[in-house]
């Protein structure tokens, strides 16, 4: 957890032992500043969101924020200058050996016995949406699927008892060999197996490699009122036939009612984008405590994006409720940094220029914010891509950082909602509702038809009633509230790719 000292107008600093705090607002150069009573006079204009140096660094020294390294001084920096990406470099290189040293100090909020409104499936699991899929097994079909779910709109104006009608479209399924066929599979078998789906039409070609019958064999044990199979080119008219399984699934889901259920079936993926220098500071911590208040509460909570993890994954290593956790969560960091190196790229190749403009300079800086999303609880199981969720608690999952990618995961792996904290601003939003939260009251107000939260309070008003809001907020969502991907029908599935394409 941050350890914050708070100048409102001018800086923040996050550790007692950082040498640089962030600025709130931009900075003119001569500008005289104080925190922690330290007194520094600004040597440059630094921009909001930006470091300056409450010390002198010397060339080669680490620069330390959050407590902890982000990267090393390529030249000498001087108190009051602004420290970026011209005077600062990471550490980091390729794989590593690390020691397990546990440090577990989890903060435990109060049971409350709260409460949401929930659909209970027959299978046990709880969604927060009754929806209606149509998961196609090759690309080749996605425009005869969004046909079908635009007639079927037409004829059930009151989205026959579904909450939202969501095709979801990728361009594979056919032409993939090895993992890439395997996670492809993996994450559309997860998604008709959600339990935010009320009723799923599987929905393929017929000549696709991905083929329907292979598909249907491995899906396991599931609903036949609730989970339809159509083959193009075995029907003679694919939208009519479709329309007709349609009904069907109407028919199953149409009385569907929420009932109230406790915060411990909550399933909640954390996910950041378009990070800028106040995502470690407002939004990332937010979510922690989120996170910490949810599995407090029995629930779950699931962090991604893998790389990153990198410059941070220690903290991480710390956390784990055991031995043979920390292995896994060792087998993550080191198994990711080889898929990097195996391309002849860098671990480090990160942030995007979008992140350095907000004021991120090094992946490290980027990662030790982008963890504080994961609070203070043990984590409990690591899981591989296309894997669904095995424990209570806080669990980490192999996916890459790019937003489409990981936020599908998260929702594959059967979070019934993702946490996207965003800096930058996006309109993203995966195939369960996207909670964007927003890191600065700028964004916030620009960006409204885009953002659910703002966090930007945070640099005025103190954690606890920021987080009621937010657990508030968080509760009518999963209640039925529509979030702003969903009112504006942003609803997306992205799936990670990694080998060739015949």
């Amino acid at each position: 957890m941050q350890e914050a000292t708070l100048n409102v107008k001018r800086l923040m600093k996050m550790n007692a032992r950082d040498t640089v705090a962030v600025a709130l607002r931009p900075v003119t150069a001569g500008e005289e500043l104080e925190i922690s009573g330290v007194k520094v006079t600004a040597r440059q204009d630094i921009p909001q969101g930006h470091k300056i140096a409450l010390t002198n660094i010397k060339t080669d020294e680490n620069v330390i924020k959050y407590g902890s390294p982000i990267g090393h001084a390529i030249s000498d920096i001087e108190a009051g200058d602004w420290v970026h990406t011209h005077n600062v470099k990471t550490n980091l290189a390729g794989e590593e050996e690390y020691e397990y040293k546990p440090e577990l100090h989890p903060v435990v909020y109060p049971q409350r016995n709260l409460t949401f409104q929930g659909y209970r499936r027959k299978n046990g699991k709880v969604g927060i949406r009754n929806e209606l899929f149509i998961i196609p097994t090759v690309g080749c079909v996605n425009g005869i699927a969004e046909q079908m779910i635009q007639e079927f709109k037409a004829s059930h104006p009151d989205l026959g008892g579904f909450d939202n009608l969501t095709v979801l479209k990728h361009p594979y399924g056919c032409s993939q060999l090895g993992d890439d066929h395997k996670m492809t599979r993996s994450i559309l078998l997860d998604a008709v197996n959600h339990p935010n789906a009320g009723g799923v039409l599987v929905f393929g070609l017929g000549c696709e490699n991905n083929i329907v019958s292979e598909f249907r064999s491995i899906l396991g044990d599931y609903d036949e009122n609730r989970v339809k199979f159509l083959v193009a080119q075995e029907v003679g008219n694919e939208v009519e036939a479709g329309l007709t399984l349609l009904d069907e699934l109407y028919e199953a889901a149409k009385d569907d009612a929420r009932e109230p259920v406790p915060l411990s079936e909550l399933n909640i993926g954390l996910k950041c984008g378009g990070s800028d220098g106040f995502s470690g500071i407002t939004a990332n911590p937010l979510l922690g405590a989120f996170s910490d208040f949810i599995i407090s509460q029995g629930g779950t909570s699931v962090l991604t994006e893998v790389p990153e993890m990198f410059g941070a994954e220690k903290v991480l290593m710390a956390r784990a409720e055991s031995r043979e956790v920390f292995e896994d969560i060792v087998s993550l960091i080191n198994n990711f940094k080889q898929y990097f190196l195996s391309y002849g790229e860098p671990v480090y190749e990160n942030p995007s220029p979008g992140n350095k403009a907000g004021g991120i300079s090094t992946l490290e800086d980027k990662s030790l914010g982008c963890t504080q999303k994961a609070g203070s609880s043990p984590v409990v199981d690591v899981l591989q891509y296309g894997v669904k969720l095995r424990k209570k608690g806080l669990s980490l999952l192999q996916a890459p950082g790019n937003d489409l990618v990981a936020a599908s995961a998260l929702a594959a792996s059967d979070c019934q909602l993702v946490l996207f904290t965003t800096g930058r601003g996006t309109p993203f939003g995966s195939f369960v509702p996207t909670v964007k939260v927003a890191t600065n009251n700028e964004l916030y107000a620009k960006k409204g038809h885009w953002m659910d939260f703002n966090a930007g309070p945070l640099l005025e008003e103190p954690m606890e009633k920021v987080l009621e809001e937010f657990i508030d907020y968080i509760i009518r969502v999963a209640s039925g509230e529509k979030t702003r991907n969903e009112q504006n029908e942003v609803r997306e599935l992205a799936i990670f790719k990694t080998g060739v394409t015949l």
